[in-house]
């Protein structure tokens, strides 16, 4: 008999399913182990020498697999194909031979990123050991956040109570959403006036913006009162037009890539309304009963059988048409990037979205996935673009407008899963506008000249979802740690979420604050994700994980210690 250690009980029963009666397969339900939540559990001084505690569901846990380990010939370590994974395998392994059960028996890895009957055969046939430089990447990030943790956060405490902690991660991701409320508060409105017209050709209505005046192209916020805009609309009234020139321009848009953890959680949260953190669960629901591949992933690329097996299952659904000549490869462009696996796509491209309409948020999040993977694979959308220059004549003012609009002729992905959200186009809403057939020397009439007074509008506050993109681009944190952040800094009462906005607290703003005045280097940007770079080669193998802990570790207890010393100015004070 073989024992075969997973994390979660669901992932257990599907795997049992297929392995059959020689295999015995049980649930971890995480991490077995973990630091204890105090002083000396990293121990620098003792080439940080690090304490590990079993909580008491666990050590129960580690006895059924004990007990289940004396009967068995072999032990296979399966946990999730990551770091995290990774490390579970290597605490398992070390509390059985602290125990002394493994005795000769022998101890393999396997890993796979789908749990079907293919992947799991597939992964038995070529085990593995432990990958040391994944685990001590694992060791290096923990110990990280913990020295970074339990170091800063009794300083937060003694110089601003009330304050619950500091993190690594936590405290980089804080500062963004706080420095945004900054730039909101910061921001003055400038008025401006847009200037336009309704015209008619041929019995259709089209409106067309003002492009220039007296021979100058007019900017966004050139018109800048409400006595500017009501002459120029005199003069419009005034007026004749002509359809001076008009460019016809074919283009492409083309698909997405597949979904990477943050992309399925931005796009779940602007189309489904779903939080990160639920985003997670119910992706990690679909990928345990082996709906999807593993969701926690930076990586682009789909296995070369999963783009065949899209690329039929596009001919089947949409016809022949919709199929590119050639496979689309896509390329990930995120900082630090890992690319330890695939992207997050569907294990069978045939199961339809309507086969789990039962669960209605394993189906709203499975049809997202399952349109994105397909769309991928997909020819892109052709869409001709008309922008057409109308001369006004016979007024007081030299003045042009122009008209643009676009025809889908070819809708190619956008038949399946349309525009992303947020997506930029170069005219706004114009872009999606249809015109009449014009040429050049057509004269429309006018219906009405159009003005509207605007004002300049801050930037945004970040959603959860832009957060974690903003996270990523910066090179900040991983796919696994996004939800966990964007929830800590809630329970932290440092942020709250409002309208699916994140507004800082007066805490969170002080504890920025401080953290910016007396630990700056520590909350950069630049600094967070050279970290970051570093864990990546520890996971290569090319850094001694100790070295770079020893490193860090230098500078920031020197500087933590100052700072502990130093007398504070009463505005940091209650």
């Amino acid at each position: 008999m073989k024992l075969v250690i997973v994390e979660s009980p669901a992932k257990a029963k599907t795997i049992n399913n297929y392995l059959g009666k020689d295999y015995e397969v049980l649930a971890s339900f995480g991490h077995v182990r973990d630091l204890p939540a105090k002083d000396g559990s990293v121990l620098p001084d003792e080439d940080f020498a690090m304490s590990w505690e079993v909580d008491a569901a666990s050590r129960k846990r580690l006895s059924d697999i004990g007990n289940a380990l004396k009967e068995a010939d072999e032990l296979i370590l399966a946990t999730d194909p990551d770091r995290e994974g990774e490390a579970i395998s290597w605490h398992v392994l070390d509390v059985l031979r602290g125990k002394k059960l493994l005795k000769d028996k022998p101890v393999s890895r396997v890993v796979f990123n789908a749990i079907t009957k293919a992947a799991i055969t597939e992964a038995m046939q070529h085990p593995r050991q432990i990958d040391e430089p994944l685990v001590d990447a694992y060791l290096a990030r923990r110990a990280l956040d913990y020295l970074v943790g339990f170091t800063l956060s009794p300083v937060l405490w003694r110089k601003l109570p009330g304050s619950r902690s500091a993190g690594r991660v936590q405290s980089v991701a804080l500062r963004l959403v706080c420095e945004r409320e900054s730039e909101i508060e910061r921001f003055r409105p400038q008025e401006y006036w847009s200037v336009g017209a309704r015209l008619n050709e041929k019995s259709k209505s089209f409106e067309a913006r003002l492009y220039s005046v007296d021979g100058r192209k007019t900017d966004k916020l050139d018109i800048a009162s409400a006595s500017e805009a009501e002459a120029l609309k005199r003069a419009i009234e005034a007026g004749a037009f002509s359809v001076a020139a008009v460019d016809r321009k074919p283009t492409r848009r083309n698909p997405y890539p597949p979904f990477t953890t943050s992309s399925l959680q931005q796009d779940a949260s602007s189309r489904l309304g779903f939080s990160p953190s639920r985003t997670m669960q119910i992706a990690q629901r679909l990928y345990e009963e082996g709906v999807i591949t593993y969701m926690r992933t930076d990586a682009v690329q789909m296995a070369p059988e999963g783009i065949d097996e899209a690329r039929r299952a596009i001919v089947k659904t949409f016809g022949s048409d919709y199929l590119p000549e050639k496979p689309r490869i896509y390329q990930t462009k995120a900082k630090n990037a890992q690319e330890a696996h695939e992207a997050i796509r569907p294990t069978d491209m045939f199961r339809h979205p309507d086969t789990l309409r039962g669960d209605a948020d394993k189906h709203r999040l499975y049809e997202l996935i399952w349109k994105r993977t397909l769309a991928s694979q997909m020819r892109s959308a052709e869409i001709e673009r008309t922008t057409a220059d109308i001369s006004v004549f016979a007024t007081s003012r030299d003045i042009a407008l122009r008209a643009v609009g676009s025809v889908v002729t070819f809708p190619g992905f956008l038949a399946l899963y349309g525009v992303e959200a947020g997506a930029d186009r170069e005219d706004g809403d114009e872009d999606s506008r249809e015109l009449p057939p014009l040429a050049v020397g057509d004269r429309p009439r006018l219906e009405e000249a159009l003005i509207e007074q605007h004002f300049t509008q801050p930037p945004p506050r970040y959603s959860e979802a832009s957060l974690i993109k903003k996270m990523e681009e910066l090179g900040i944190g991983r796919p696994s740690t996004y939800a966990a952040t964007m929830s800590v800094l809630q329970e932290r009462n440092y942020v709250r979420l409002e309208k699916r906005t994140l507004i800082p607290e007066d805490r969170g703003r002080i504890v920025t604050a401080f953290l910016e005045s007396f630990f700056n280097r520590y909350v950069e940007y630049g600094f967070t994700a050279q970290l970051e770079e570093q864990l990546d080669l520890l996971s290569n193998g090319k850094l001694a994980w100790k070295d770079v802990l020893r490193q860090f570790w230098t500078d920031f207890s020197a500087h933590v210690e100052e700072i502990r010393t130093f007398a504070f100015p009463r505005f940091w004070m209650p």
